[in-house]
């Protein structure tokens, strides 16, 4: 699929309203680099973390890391690409979420809904692990999150499981999208973290 056009007014800012159910609202800015129509590719720098994102007991993103994102309108997950603060390629990681809304201005939401998907770097597709299960199932049954939205959640990930294990998923705009291709995107001074 082509990402069409260069648009003039990009990279811009985005602010990501990520709900974590019950109602924890995390807002994440990120610079939009492309938008594609079926795809949007946004930037987050020089991230600040309490503590590091750890994955089978190692760092795949910590304080001073980027990530890369592939929001799909309509879809159902995000696929997003780690790296360490060094810059190095930790892993391809997908949360299962609501489709997001675009609100004007830059404003968009969407809603976790616990499940997650890994890649280390260097694995193929095929390795893809599901991550976070007794998460969903806790939120169900504390009825944090509706019974028809964990099955949704479930659906999602047995469909990108198999699509994974068969070389379909991820798209290959998630390999054409480098953070060294993102960071010559960006014009000016890297953004200092906020606090």
């Amino acid at each position: 699929m082509s990402l069409g056009p260069i648009m003039p007014e990009l990279p811009r800012p985005v602010r990501i309203h990520y709900c974590r159910p019950p109602d924890r609202v995390t807002i994440f800015e990120q610079l939009l680099i492309r938008d594609a129509g079926w795809v949007k590719i946004t930037f987050a720098r020089n991230l600040v973390r309490t503590e590091p994102v750890r994955i089978d007991g190692q760092i795949a993103l910590e304080s001073g890391s980027d990530a890369v994102w592939f929001t799909f309108p309509g879809l159902w997950h995000d696929i997003g690409r780690f790296h360490r603060a060094d810059g190095r390629f930790t892993g391809t990681y997908a949360n299962l979420i609501t489709p997001c809304v675009f609100e004007p201005g830059g404003e968009w939401e969407t809603t976790d809904l616990f499940l997650d998907l890994w890649i280390p770097a260097g694995d193929p597709p095929s390795s893809v692990r599901l991550l976070d299960e007794e998460e969903l199932a806790e939120a169900e049954s504390e009825g944090r999150l509706s019974g028809a939205l964990a099955a949704r959640a479930r659906e999602e990930a047995a469909e990108l499981l198999t699509a994974a294990r068969t070389g379909a998923w991820p798209p290959a705009v998630v390999d054409e999208w480098t953070r060294d291709r993102c960071l010559a995107e960006v014009r000016g001074p890297v953004p200092k973290p906020r606090r």
